[in-house]
């Protein structure tokens, strides 16, 4: 058994790494990778497959929030966060957050998973064959509907565990925002989503007593501690690689990384 937990600490400890650089590079939370990873790890211990997805989500969660925090202010260094833009959509992503975390638990997985995997396949075909095509706006709207957008990308984020850096970058290239400038404010907009979220994971494992060793509520402290140091010490190095790239270069490399997450979504919803 102790042979097991070691082996746990060292995938929580590589998953931490590879989460941080992808956070850094791409101005996702991470959770893309952390989830499905520390649901494999956890199964590998013998959590209750009952509740093994919810330690996973709301453990990656837990670690988007400094992750965020390091891979926005890594992107703040380079200017490259529109303080602007969070300021305008921070409140309608938290409500979308709040509302998301009530209907996942009113929707079947299923149905998520093909909502996120055909909206991310389709801005995928975009930035990888029409890379500086026209997009649908010269900058980000300002009138009353468009709030709507943030309200959504809270929700949809929430409902799925990530911290909302994939629908945000989708969202502000089309925007005609620079590819640069959407990744470090979807960074910092991560930390909106993933912050409510951690707090009702906790509050609704609170008296599950299924949960692992070490854990508060459905947040397993042990993976918090072993993934988020990891994480915040490589988003820096995913930042730095983003700035190493051409703008094209990087919207490229971003599809690539949408189409992979898309066709993994689709086999999980399909096998």
């Amino acid at each position: 058994m102790t042979e097991q937990w070691i082996i746990l600490g060292a995938a929580m400890l590589a998953t931490g790494c590879v989460a941080g650089v992808m956070a850094g590079l791409f101005g996702i939370g991470g959770g893309i990778v952390i989830v499905p990873v520390l649901e494999l790890a956890l199964g590998f211990v013998g959590v209750d497959p009952a509740i093994r997805m919810h330690v996973a989500v709301a453990t990656s969660l837990a670690t988007i929030i400094p992750t965020s925090l390091s891979s926005a202010r890594a992107h703040h260094q380079r200017q490259s966060v529109d303080m602007a833009i969070v300021k305008r959509w921070a409140v309608f992503v938290l409500i979308g957050a709040l509302l998301g975390a009530w209907i996942a638990a009113q929707v079947h997985s299923r149905v998520l998973a093909m909502v996120f995997a055909t909206l991310a396949l389709l801005i995928a075909l975009k930035m990888l064959l029409l890379p500086e095509s026209r997009n649908l706006t010269t900058d980000v709207p300002r009138n009353p509907a468009v709030l709507t957008i943030p309200t959504l990308i809270g929700c949809l984020s929430s409902m799925m565990g990530i911290g909302g850096g994939t629908f945000s970058v989708m969202t502000l290239t089309l925007f005609n925002q620079p590819i640069h400038r959407a990744v470090g404010t979807a960074a910092l907009l991560g930390l909106v989503i993933s912050l409510p979220g951690t707090i009702g994971f906790i509050l609704s494992g609170w008296n599950d007593v299924r949960v692992p060793p070490g854990s508060l509520g459905y947040v397993s402290l042990i993976g918090f501690a072993l993934i988020a140091p990891a994480t915040i010490l490589t988003a820096p190095i995913g930042a730095r690689i983003a700035h190493s790239f051409s703008a094209k270069k990087l919207s490229m490399w971003f599809g690539a990384f949408l189409m992979l997450a898309a066709i993994r979504l689709f086999y999980g919803v399909l096998a």
